[in-house]
């Protein structure tokens, strides 16, 4: 199973490039060693989501479920696909973000690579720390299935 974990800066160069940390590279990687991902905007946050791509196809399936053209697939159908970017990274590791990708999560100089298990999301770094702080005042009170107390 693929995970992302850990945080990462890069830097961001005029062209819109920045280089996927090389752990991140590697939880990419296909069975024939070739890299790819889905990058989308999140619908939550100002930021990017990386998905690998059998990861991103097994959450899109979990539409399957629902009414096919019902209000409620078609947001989620929207929300998914509509900006969503097929990219796969050059021999460096470099991939080239969308401008309006780009624009969406405030990304100029440098980006933040935040693993989240099963995908990673790209944020400004001063936005990825404020987000950082919110999620852990909310875990607090969690408790995760299955740990001891």
């Amino acid at each position: 199973m693929t995970q992302f974990m850990g945080t990462h800066t890069n830097k961001l160069d005029a062209k819109g490039r920045v280089s996927i940390p090389a752990p991140f590279r590697a939880a990419l990687k296909n069975g024939d060693d070739s890299v790819g991902l889905i990058l989308r905007p999140s619908h939550k946050y100002p930021c990017l989501e990386g998905w690998p791509v059998a990861a991103f196809h097994a959450l899109a399936a979990s539409m399957r479920h629902m009414p096919t053209l019902g209000d409620d697939q078609e947001d989620l159908a929207f929300a998914l696909y509509a900006d969503a970017t097929p990219l796969e990274p050059d021999r460096e590791g470099r991939i080239v973000l969308p401008a309006e990708l780009a624009t969406h999560a405030g990304l100029k100089d440098a980006v933040r690579f935040v693993g989240l298990s099963s995908h990673f999301q790209i944020w400004e770094p001063e936005a990825a720390e404020r987000r950082r702080a919110e999620a852990r005042t909310r875990a607090r009170d969690l408790a995760l299935p299955g740990a001891l107390t």
